[in-house]
């Protein structure tokens, strides 16, 4: 199948790409809703901000970080719908429409899956628990909660999918340039860990939100790069597309 890392078969692709990442997802579930990390981690931040969450409505958590980043995340997907736009009108950049209508719709399908599911699945912020300041009780993913009781919309992390969502760079460049793959998930994963970090220090989320995230949007990109790639005539892995086969030397 096309678009597989060199020398790398459709097994152990599967295998690293799939596989071992949900056995990843489970067992961090576990240790962080299961086994308490949620509530040990969070803990320890509430603690250290002197028993109230102090970094909630300050300038590098709220404003810099979360309003900033979620802006400057929306102007790189715009900045690359435009991109994408241009190579629609050149043919010489013919190349290019497929990766870049993939990195469009994985992320942008990531947001709005984590978007949507947090209206769904009816769990609380951190701050919203009697055990940090607020009024409720504290009710897990599966328990039912008592009839009155307004909706819970912090599971999984919104904020987080608009860094942990370029994730899908990754697969961009198995499309243009397997060998900075790497460098793009790299990407993904700072800006999903600087989203999500600050989001919990201002109490907004539990480490299992972030983990959550950044589960959907990797099984998001995953699927639909294969289905993408499946539809690519050649069955050798791909070259660089023009404008970086210079920067493959």
């Amino acid at each position: 199948m096309p678009g597989f890392a060199p020398g790398m078969t459709a097994r152990r692709f599967l295998l690293g790409h799939a596989l071992w990442p949900l056995a990843a997802l489970l067992a961090l579930s576990l240790l962080s809703m299961g086994l308490g990390g949620d509530f040990w981690l969070a803990d320890r931040f509430y603690a250290w901000e002197g028993g109230r969450w102090a970094l909630q409505n300050s300038f590098l958590t709220e404003h810099l970080i979360h309003r900033f980043g979620r802006d400057a995340s929306t102007a790189a997907w715009l900045g690359v719908f435009a991109f994408w736009l241009f190579a629609r009108m050149r043919p010489a950049l013919s190349e290019w429409r497929r990766p870049l209508a993939f990195l469009l719709m994985s992320t942008l399908l990531a947001v709005m899956m984590a978007s949507g599911l947090k209206s769904l699945t009816n769990m609380d912020c951190p701050w919203d628990l009697s055990r940090y300041g607020g009024a409720n009780a504290y009710f897990g993913l599966l328990d039912a909660r008592p009839a009155g009781l307004e909706r819970g919309i912090c599971f999984p992390a919104g904020h987080a999918s608009a860094g942990y969502s370029w994730v899908a760079l990754y697969f961009f460049f198995l499309f243009v340039q397997p060998r900075l793959r790497w460098a793009g998930l790299a990407i993904g994963l700072g800006l999903g860990l600087l989203f999500g970090v600050s989001q919990q220090l201002r109490g907004a989320h539990f480490l299992s939100h972030d983990v959550w995230t950044l589960g959907i949007s990797w099984f998001v990109a995953l699927a639909l790069y294969l289905t993408m790639a499946r539809r690519e005539a050649p069955a050798t892995a791909p070259a660089a597309v023009p404008l970086l086969r210079s920067a493959g030397r």
